[in-house]
């Protein structure tokens, strides 16, 4: 099983964390770095390789994590000489990957079990499979549906729930053989893409733990958490 890791963006809402560090590199906890937590897991879950996806501050990276031997993987690079979105790094690496490989963000924290996932998708048949997380947002005033000038609908302070993606998704080749390596591509214009050619991909539900490290209170609220999660996380470690 292989694994790309997204790790080449400036981590612009997470400054002024990021200002010396790329953001799979800030510390979680006393000993870990969000990327460590990550490569751990996917060691632990058998996947055998990585590539990491770097841009900035990207020579960090590789000088942290090597050859990736010290999580039991193989790991290469891949650079990003400028913004080519979350699925454009990918296309550069096809020749080289196996038919159905992992890609995911390389800032989230979760203990999604990633070779479950791939597995999945790889069973499903499905062109993309995203995994997903329900979010639940409370609306804080009477919400009103109006037509012609009259009230409609009313609802107060309703709470809406969403399947948001997670960051993670099993991928496969062939899905993206008819892009062309070196132009952008973001995972909103593959998805996009794969309804209007009515191939839609999956979701994979999940309702376990997850947080996106995107802001500084989330970044806060990752260490405040992290002796209470890190059994969670780092299950099967040491």
């Amino acid at each position: 099983m292989h694994a790309i890791i997204l790790a080449g963006g400036k981590g612009v809402r997470l400054r002024p964390y990021t200002t010396r560090l790329p953001k799979p590199l800030v510390p979680i906890g006393d000993e870990f770095s969000i990327l460590d937590i990550v490569l751990t897991q996917l060691s632990n879950k058998g996947f055998s390789g990585a590539t990491l996806a770097i841009g900035y501050l990207g020579e960090l990276i590789r000088s942290y994590v090597g050859d990736g031997s010290k999580w039991g993987m193989k790991i290469d690079y891949a650079v990003e000489e400028q913004p080519l979105g979350t699925i454009g790094p990918v296309l550069h690496l096809l020749d080289d990957l196996p038919e159905h490989f992992l890609v995911m963000n390389g800032d989230i924290l979760t203990d999604l079990d990633y070779a479950e996932l791939l597995g999945s998708h790889e069973d499903s048949g499905a062109p993309l499979t995203v995994a997903t997380y329900q979010r639940s947002v409370k609306i804080d005033f009477g919400v009103l549906v109006t037509e012609s000038g009259r009230i409609v609908e009313f609802s107060e302070k309703p709470t809406h729930h969403y399947r948001v993606s997670m960051g993670v998704y099993g991928m496969s080749r062939d899905t993206l053989a008819g892009y062309m390596p070196g132009t952008p591509l973001g995972f909103d214009e593959l998805v996009l893409d794969l309804l209007d050619k009515e191939t839609p991909p999956n979701s994979y539900d999940f309702d376990g733990y997850w947080l996106d490290i995107g802001r500084p209170d989330d970044y806060d609220r990752a260490n405040a958490e992290f002796d209470d999660i890190r059994s969670t996380l780092l299950k099967g470690s040491p």
